[in-house]
C-alpha cells in the first residue's frame, strides 16, 4: 500500500513539474539560466519546508515512513515535483558551453534558495500550526 500513496503523489508531482516548466518555458523562452527547474526546486522546497513545519512542527521522526500522508506529499508529491537529476544536467551545460557566470548563479541560487525557501516556510509553518 505504501507503494500505491507514493505513485499517487508521485505522478501528480511529475505532472505539476512539468507543467510549470512549460509555462516558465513559454514566458521566458530564452533566461540566462535555467530558470524553470531553478523555479520548480526552490517552490518546492518551499513546499516540503511548510508541509514539515505545519504537519509534523519538526523534522519528521523516522517512524513518518509509514505514514500515509508524508509517503504521498513529502516523498512521492515533492520528491516527483523537484528534481536533482534535471538540475545536474543543466549545470553541465552551462559548463560545456564555459557559461561559468550563468553557471554560478544558477547553483548559488538553486542551493541557496532551496535551502532558504525551505527553512522560511519551514519555521513559518511551523509558528502558525497548532
Amino acid at each position: 500500500m505504501n507503494s500505491f500513496y507514493i505513485m499517487i503523489g508521485g505522478s501528480l508531482g511529475a505532472i505539476l513539474r512539468y507543467l510549470l516548466g512549460l509555462f516558465m518555458m513559454k514566458k521566458y523562452s530564452n533566461p540566462p539560466f535555467p530558470l524553470a527547474m531553478l523555479v520548480v526546486n526552490i517552490l518546492g522546497s518551499a513546499g516540503l519546508g511548510a508541509f514539515y513545519g505545519y504537519y509534523y512542527n519538526a523534522m519528521p521522526p523516522t517512524t513518518a515512513y509509514s505514514d500515509s500522508l508524508f509517503l504521498t506529499i513529502a516523498i512521492g508529491f515533492f520528491g516527483a515535483f523537484t528534481t536533482f537529476s534535471t538540475f545536474s544536467v543543466e549545470a553541465m551545460m552551462l559548463l560545456q558551453r564555459q557559461s561559468y557566470k550563468a553557471l554560478s548563479i544558477y547553483i548559488g541560487l538553486s542551493f541557496i534558495g532551496s535551502i532558504g525557501f525551505f527553512l522560511l516556510f519551514f519555521l513559518g509553518a511551523q509558528a502558525i500550526s497548532f
